[in-house]
C-alpha cells in the first residue's frame, strides 16, 4: 500500500534526516580524525592536519605500544577484568532477578526496596576502602571484580524481562513437577539470551572504561589495567617506563607521546567496536523487552 505524505510529513522527514546526518557526523568525524591521526607523524599532523596521503603515515606509534610491556600487560589486564566482571555481574544479577520476579515470593518487595535505596545512598569512598582493606582484597584482582558486581539497574532490567515471559510456561512446568531451579535452568535461562547479552555488554563497557577503582585499590603496576596506563599518557602527558630511551630529547619525547596517545585510543576502543556488531541484535531486543512490560 502506498501512503501519500503530506507537506508536514515531508518537512518532518527532511528534518529527521538532517538531524540524523548531523548526529552521525558528530560521531564519525572525531572517530576518523583519531584513527588517521594515530597513523600520522605528530609533526606532520601539527603542520598539515590530518592527511589521507599514505606517504604521511607511519606505524611508529603502534610499534611503540606493542613493544612496551606495560601497555601490553595493561591491555591484557583490562580484558581479564572486563570479562571476569561481566561474568560475575551477569550471574549475580540473573540469580537475584529471578526470585524477585516470582509471584508469591515472600519479602520480595522489601528486598527490592533495599536494593533501590542503594541507588540513592552509598557508604562513601572511605568506608568502602576500609571495607575492601578489612576483607583483604586490596591490591588484588578481587578489588576490581567483586565490589561493583551487584548492579541494581541491571537487576531491575532482568527482573522486568523475567516478568515478561509468559506465565503459562512456568505453570506447565510445575504441573509436570518441575521445581523453581528446573524451571529457571531448563526453561527461562535458554529464553534469556537477549537480556544476558545486554547485561554482559553493559558490564563489559562499564568496566573497560573504568579506571578509578584500579587507581584507588591497586598499587602493584603489574595489576594495572590499560586505563591507568592511558591516564599517564593522556592526563599526565608521561610515557610508561621503558617506552623510550633516556637519551631522547624533550621534543622527541613529546612527539612520541602524541603519537602513542592517538594509537592508544584506537587500541583501547577496538574490543568495544568488535563486540557491538555481534551483540547488536540481542542488545536491541533485550533493552526493549527488559525495559517495558
Amino acid at each position: 500500500m502506498n501512503f501519500k505524505h503530506t507537506r508536514f510529513d515531508r518537512i518532518m522527514l527532511a528534518f529527521n534526516n538532517l538531524f540524523l546526518a548531523l548526529a552521525a557526523l558528530i560521531v564519525i568525524v572525531p572517530l576518523v580524525y583519531v584513527v588517521v591521526a594515530s597513523f600520522m607523524d605528530p609533526t606532520q599532523l601539527l603542520n598539515k592536519g590530518i592527511s589521507f596521503d599514505l606517504a604521511d603515515w607511519t606505524v611508529d606509534g603502534y610499534q611503540k605500544i606493542l613493544s612496551n610491556d606495560a601497555m601490553v600487560r595493561g591491555f591484557l589486564n583490562a580484558v581479564f577484568y572486563s570479562t571476569g566482571f561481566s561474568v560475575i555481574t551477569v550471574i549475580v544479577c540473573i540469580f537475584a532477578a529471578y526470585p524477585l520476579s516470582v509471584e508469591g515470593f515472600v519479602g520480595k518487595n522489601f528486598i527490592m526496596t533495599l536494593f533501590i535505596i542503594t541507588i540513592f545512598f552509598g557508604g562513601g569512598l572511605i568506608p568502602t576502602y576500609l571495607l575492601i582493606k578489612d576483607l583483604g582484597m586490596l591490591d588484588t584482582v578481587w578489588a576490581i571484580l567483586i565490589p561493583s558486581a551487584v548492579n541494581v539497574y541491571n537487576i531491575i532490567l532482568a527482573r522486568t524481562f523475567f516478568k515478561g515471559i509468559p506465565k503459562e510456561l512456568n505453570e506447565a512446568a510445575k504441573v509436570d513437577g518441575a521445581t523453581h531451579l528446573v524451571v529457571f535452568f531448563r526453561i527461562l535461562l535458554p529464553l534469556s539470551k537477549p537480556i544476558i547479552f545486554v547485561l554482559a555488554l553493559y558490564a563489559f563497557v562499564g568496566q573497560w572504561n573504568s579506571f578509578f577503582d584500579a587507581l584507588v585499590y591497586l598499587d602493584n603496576p603489574k595489576l594495572h589495567p590499560l586505563q591507568l596506563v592511558l591516564r599517564s599518557i593522556l592526563i599526565q602527558n608521561q610515557l610508561p617506563p621503558g617506552t623510550i630511551g633516556d637519551r631522547l630529547a624533550l621534543a622527541e619525547i613529546k612527539r612520541l607521546s602524541e603519537m602513542i596517545k592517538y594509537s592508544s585510543i584506537v587500541i583501547s576502543s577496538l574490543p568495544l567496536m568488535v563486540m557491538y556488531p555481534f551483540f547488536q541484535k540481542y542488545f536491541e531486543k533485550g533493552v526493549l523487552v527488559g525495559s517495558l512490560k
